[in-house]
């Protein structure tokens, strides 16, 4: 991405689209509307995460199609914890990527961290990257992120 942009140098729409994904994707996944959180991914779309192998099975972490991203999301969606207040400080865009961070420290103490980075094209979510850092690595290792525990 490129340093030092402001909205009004993004090109014509970018800073509404960009805005419009990241606030209907964090709403769609805090209200698992998954039908909502695919309508906003290409129909090639590729997801990578840690999760796709630990809840598809496999030894790759990427999948590609909106049908393999609706399966991720069915079996992350209950995985989720209950009560999903997290903290984070805004996003980062160049007008085609989007990017932000779930930091491990907050105010209120840590959460489970991780970050979103996101290309898009023609309004739709392209290619997502999930990383996690350490604490969320533990997290899935102990396979505990579950919405009743």
């Amino acid at each position: 991405m490129s340093n030092n942009l402001s909205r009004a140098d993004l090109p014509e729409g970018a800073a509404q689209t960009i805005e419009r994904i990241y606030r209907e994707w964090d709403r769609a996944w805090s209200e698992d509307d998954l039908d909502a959180m695919i309508a906003l991914y290409a129909p090639d779309a590729t997801l990578e995460s840690p999760l796709v192998p630990h809840l598809l099975g496999g030894n790759v972490g990427v999948i590609k199609g909106r049908e393999a991203i609706r399966e991720l999301l069915e079996k992350a969606a209950p995985r989720k914890p209950g009560s999903r207040h997290f903290h984070r400080r805004g996003y980062f865009t160049d007008g085609s990527g989007l990017m932000w961070e779930y930091p491990r420290a907050t105010p209120t103490g840590e959460q489970m961290d991780f970050m979103e980075v996101m290309d898009i094209r023609d309004g739709l979510i392209q290619w997502h990257r999930v990383y996690w850092g350490w604490r969320g690595v533990e997290v899935i290792k102990a396979d505990a992120y579950y919405k009743d525990k």
